[in-house]
């Protein structure tokens, strides 16, 4: 239920942000609008708008297909606080994303950036720590792909399209989303670190 309302939330967000651009530039996020004229609101808001209808539904598709995986781990070892760890990953990873363009951005006026993908990152490699044996249907494609295979692809794709630039979807926040998802995971359970190093080290 916790994924489903965050789809739901950021899906009505996002539609609304559609029809209305000032409530679009609102939300976006603007390092140097952080940084000059203290919004620093943008540094969470960002996440709840997207560029167009696809890149809002392949992130929801993708939270939503490795969201409850995540949950159930987290249920599994911390009991009762499990959504509450399930929500300070998602939110953490909104957060944590940002942070280098923060730093690099926060004097360039003209620089936006949109999109869930940092907080979806920190729940994709989550997922791959906790259940690394998992697999994904990727969009139409009729076939399953190791979470660990989707996992590279993401960031090798992420990297370049950040490289790339030509878009308002903040993609380098997708590499410091799975950072911060990896470290958060481990810290508020090292066994799952131990247990995915046992599922890898089957393949050496």
């Amino acid at each position: 239920m916790t994924t489903i309302f965050i789809i739901i939330i950021t899906g009505l967000v996002s539609f609304l942000s559609f029809n209305d651009k000032s409530l679009f530039d609102r939300l976006k996020f603007n390092a140097f609008d952080i940084k000059h004229n203290k919004q620093g609101w943008r540094f969470f808001t960002y996440a709840f708008v997207h560029a167009d209808w696809i890149h809002l539904l392949v992130n929801m598709y993708v939270l939503y297909s490795f969201g409850d995986i995540v949950l159930q781990f987290f249920e599994y070892y911390m009991g009762y606080k499990a959504i509450g760890y399930f929500i300070m990953l998602y939110v953490g990873g909104i957060l944590f994303s940002t942070l280098y363009d923060f730093g690099k951005y926060k004097d360039n006026f003209n620089y936006n950036a949109v999109g869930a993908s940092g907080a979806v990152s920190a729940i994709v490699f989550a997922s791959i720590l906790v259940y690394p044996q998992g697999k994904i249907h990727f969009l139409f494609l009729p076939i399953l792909i190791p979470s660990v295979i989707f996992g590279v692809l993401y960031l090798i794709y992420s990297a370049y399209m950040a490289k790339k630039n030509i878009d308002n979807i903040g993609h380098s926040a997708h590499f410091w989303g799975a950072i911060f998802g990896i470290l958060f995971t481990i810290a508020v359970k090292p066994i799952f670190l131990e247990r995915f190093i046992d599922y890898i080290t089957q393949f050496i």
